[in-house]
């Protein structure tokens, strides 16, 4: 079983910047892919960017040149910098974890205005 901890979020203005972080408590088991989902109201939950053990990152898109997304293995920990935020950045920010199986973060609120 994993357990994760999301911290940050919070509200910012257009163009400004906020950080989440995620740890997973693995109990001896393997992470594999760290990554952030997101989810605005009335629409479907959507990649924001993933990144592997070795460090290989994927981001949607929308994200990319914007976001940053890190790791620490030894802690387990994973990070999303996010910077130059648009109002459509507006979302729960879902931590998502790869091991046996895939885990969910509880969710953390991203609000970007205008």
């Amino acid at each position: 079983q994993v357990q994760l901890v999301e911290s940050g979020g919070g509200l910012a203005q257009a163009g400004g910047s906020l950080s989440v972080s995620c740890s997973a408590s693995a109990n001896g088991l393997s992470i594999t892919t760290m990554g952030w989902y997101r989810q605005a109201p009335g629409k479907q939950r959507e990649l924001v960017a993933t990144i592997t053990r070795g460090g290989i990152t994927n981001y949607a898109d929308s994200v990319k040149g914007r976001f940053t997304i890190s790791r620490d293995n030894a802690k387990n920990t994973v990070y999303l910098q996010m910077n130059s935020l648009k109002p459509e950045d507006t979302a729960v920010y879902y931590c998502n974890v790869k091991s046996l199986t895939t885990y969910w973060g509880q969710g953390t609120q991203v609000t970007v205005s205008s």
